[in-house]
């Protein structure tokens, strides 16, 4: 039998808790995360003002540094020449680049991962990071709006579609790795009662739109377009109403897909991905929609984390929180899909006694533990913000100074690994004509229109006074 052909199986044997924790990507961007988190904090506590306490019960104004903000930057502003970006900034760039490679240098090293070819692939990954910063730092780029997510894109996509992604790269392609990391580190941005503002809305609008678009599109292939594979069908359902690869992978082993129709699901979101990335910021703005809108219809339609990431930053830290919460939220339904397409498939599709049972832990096995560490930094540095002597001040600190400048490298590295993944001339056979074509299309077309009813709904109607800055 062709192993292309093959189904894709139901993993035999899950590693335990621990084995999990050492070596997942997710669990890893946790640690990571929290290790440049508490470097950051500790930066800004151990060098706090002596005189913080009685200047604070003062009245007086109170501005805490951070050490760190010299040594952790991007790429400076400059209109003639592009080394002027430089000018200022280039130990703090050097600084970022020591301090990420040394870290994942360790994860990869724990993660029994080759560490040399890391290494090696790292710095030119960072290097054409750090050249979409510069591109993005022009003055008449910067008058423009065109943020550092578009022109590491580009320059990824240039190079994957004309010479093509050396091999030797895709160690340090971490794509997932990145933007899973990143957001954790976003979590210690957006205090607790932020989250939970946004939280309830953000729930309404993931887990009531994302069902709906699902069972519609899954019906609608079968019932419309009568496609032959069952299988096909749920997996693009999956991909593009929750959240594209992920959830294509775990619903692909739910309903035993085979391997190539996983691939063409993959290929069609990572497709839509990068057009939506571009072209929805572009539409909001056009529009003059409200960015925390704008930023819940983002969230909750295009696929990938990451992709989420880039088209919110495009339009704002407001728009990239709101459309963050909104997609973390829909990711925990990664883990109920597949065990709810699990149960129906052997249900009602095959009907096999003999085959083996999907049990409740299989929620928690596909559950997006990154999830997991965006809360616990919010919840820490929320408990740290309103309880310690000048919280404010050196979470703030912290934050401008350090933490933010980390997360958007770590965005830009993610953005520029996107684009050196996507190849158009592999994925162009698979958006031609076809039901597939026909059925991703239809599906995504229902998913923004309700979503963005949804969005408005909740964000600027229900929820309006709640959620406002």
């Amino acid at each position: 039998m062709n192993d292309d052909n093959a189904a894709v199986p139901l993993p035999p044997e899950r590693p335990s808790l621990w084995t999990d924790m050492r070596t997942s990507e997710d669990w890893w961007a946790i640690w990571c995360a929290g290790i440049l988190l508490a470097i950051s904090f500790a930066a800004v506590w151990f060098t706090q003002p002596t005189d913080l306490a009685a200047s604070l019960a003062s009245g007086e104004a109170v501005t805490v540094a951070n050490p760190l903000s010299d040594w952790l930057s991007k790429p400076g502003k400059w209109t003639e020449s592009p080394v002027d970006a430089f000018t200022n900034t280039a130990p703090g760039i050097l600084g970022v680049f020591g301090l990420i490679a040394v870290v994942f240098a360790f994860a990869m090293a724990v993660r029994s991962k080759s560490v040399g070819a890391f290494c090696k692939a790292f710095p030119l990954v960072f290097l054409l990071a750090t050249l979409a910063y510069v591109m993005a730092s022009q003055s008449v780029v910067k008058a423009y709006n065109l943020e550092y997510a578009l022109w590491a894109l580009l320059v990824g996509l240039i190079i994957s579609n004309t010479i093509g992604t050396p091999g030797f790269l895709r160690p340090a392609m971490l794509t997932e790795f990145f933007i899973k990391t990143g957001l954790v580190m976003l979590g210690a941005e957006v205090l607790m009662s932020r989250l939970l503002a946004l939280g309830l809305p953000g729930i309404f609008v993931a887990w009531v739109v994302t069902p709906v678009v699902l069972v519609s599109t899954y019906i609608f292939g079968q019932k419309v377009l009568k496609m032959p594979s069952k299988s096909l069908n749920m997996v693009i359902s999956a991909d593009m109403s929750v959240c594209g690869v992920s959830a294509a992978i775990a619903t692909a082993a739910a309903c035993k897909a085979k391997k190539e129709e996983l691939s063409l699901s993959i290929g069609l979101s990572l497709s839509f991905t990068v057009i939506m990335m571009i072209v929805l910021p572009a539409i909001i703005r056009a529009t003059g929609m409200d960015p925390i809108l704008g930023g819940a219809w983002l969230g909750g339609t295009i696929d990938a984390t990451g992709a989420v990431a880039a088209a919110g930053a495009v339009l704002g830290d407001e728009a990239l929180e709101v459309a963050a919460t909104v997609k973390m939220i829909q990711n925990i339904l990664i883990g109920v899909t597949a065990f709810c397409v699990a149960i129906y498939w052997v249900t009602y599709v095959e009907r096999d006694e003999s085959a083996p049972r999907v049990g409740a832990m299989e929620i928690w096995y596909r559950f997006p533990k990154f999830v997991l560490g965006f809360v616990a930094m919010s919840i820490l540095f929320s408990v740290l913000y309103s309880t310690l002597v000048g919280g404010p001040e050196l979470i703030n600190a912290m934050i401008k100074g350090s933490s933010k400048t980390l997360r958007g490298w770590f965005f830009c590295l993610a953005f520029v690994s996107i684009g050196l993944e996507t190849n158009f001339k592999q994925l162009l056979p698979q958006l031609k004509g076809g039901k597939p074509l026909i059925l991703y299309v239809c599906g995504q077309s229902l998913n923004l229109v309700l979503t963005l009813v949804m969005a408005w709904l909740m964000f600027k109607v229900v929820f309006a006074d709640t959620i406002a800055p």
